[in-house]
């Protein structure tokens, strides 16, 4: 006779689902031929708040805005929309094979290029120190290209899209 016991816990998945969509944004950022030391300097705040607002479940979508600094202009985006409760199979995983294909599809962007990385949250959601209310720039003029579910951390997962201009 043999007795198995499988446990999971809701912190487990915050963890992976953060530290997973920050590797992206990087690997994002980096492949799409801009700098990754901006977000390396603030990882810790953005974790903090990532994993601040997956537990209490009111972060929406984590976005990448990429933009001219000069003229404050958006030149692309990236969303990571967050799902909460989906029927996990206790698997969790990322796609980030799909995530590549899609950077180079997307492009890479001028090296003159500033980003920030918002975080999206419900109204009412509890205050993260390092974090204040802003608007994100205008999509106008870009369309949305969704590439689907692409981190999975057994029921707290992440779709990804990116953003790119109407030509």
């Amino acid at each position: 006779m043999s007795t198995f016991v499988s446990g999971y816990t809701y912190a487990h998945s915050v963890t992976f689902v953060t530290d997973k969509m920050l590797m992206a944004i990087k690997e994002i950022i980096r492949c799409s031929g801009l700098s990754p030391e901006k977000l390396t300097s603030s990882w810790k705040v953005l974790q903090r708040g990532i994993n601040t607002w997956l537990n209490s479940r009111d972060l929406e979508t984590v976005v990448l805005e990429v933009y001219n600094p000069k003229t404050d202009a958006l030149i692309g985006a990236w969303d990571f929309d967050i799902f909460y409760g989906a029927a996990g199979d206790c698997a969790m995983w990322v796609n980030t094979d799909d995530i590549k294909y899609h950077i180079l599809k997307a492009g890479q962007w001028p090296s003159d290029c500033d980003y920030r990385i918002v975080l999206c949250t419900k109204s009412g959601r509890p205050d993260v120190e390092g974090f204040r209310g802003t608007t994100l720039r205008s999509r106008d003029g870009f369309v949305r290209q969704s590439i689907g579910t692409t981190i999975d951390g057994n029921g707290l997962g992440a779709g990804t899209a990116y953003w790119r201009a109407v030509k």
